[in-house]
């Protein structure tokens, strides 16, 4: 289960109940309708699918090095940052809370 929360108040909250294991937070969004940038593809090659990872974070795989230097790039990191893209669901039955930024920030990718 994603509980998918936005920095933008004027998008409600969504909740995705059928998330699996083996797919990445991004790859969950984008299946599901919610917008988030995502320039390179998806492949850890720039910072527009920055996300918080509020709660749940021992369901995701680790942080890389290389996802790290990306996120230095990000508009506003925090410690609880991660790219969407890297964020990949260790288990079913996980539990995560994400925050999406306010996407009109970023130039690039719309859908």
């Amino acid at each position: 289960m994603i509980r998918f929360n936005f920095e933008d108040k004027s998008i409600k909250p969504v909740l995705v109940d059928d998330a699996e294991a083996g797919y990445s937070i991004l790859e969950i969004a984008e299946e599901h309708n919610i917008h988030l940038n995502h320039n390179c593809g998806g492949v850890c090659a720039c910072s527009t699918c920055h996300i918080y990872v509020e709660k749940g974070d021992e369901y995701l795989e680790e942080i890389t090095d290389k996802e790290e230097d990306f996120i230095d790039r990000a508009i506003n990191p925090r410690l609880e940052s991660r790219l969407g893209c890297q964020c990949v669901i260790l288990e079913d039955e996980a539990k995560i809370e994400v925050t999406i930024p306010d996407q009109s920030r970023i130039i690039g990718h719309e859908h």
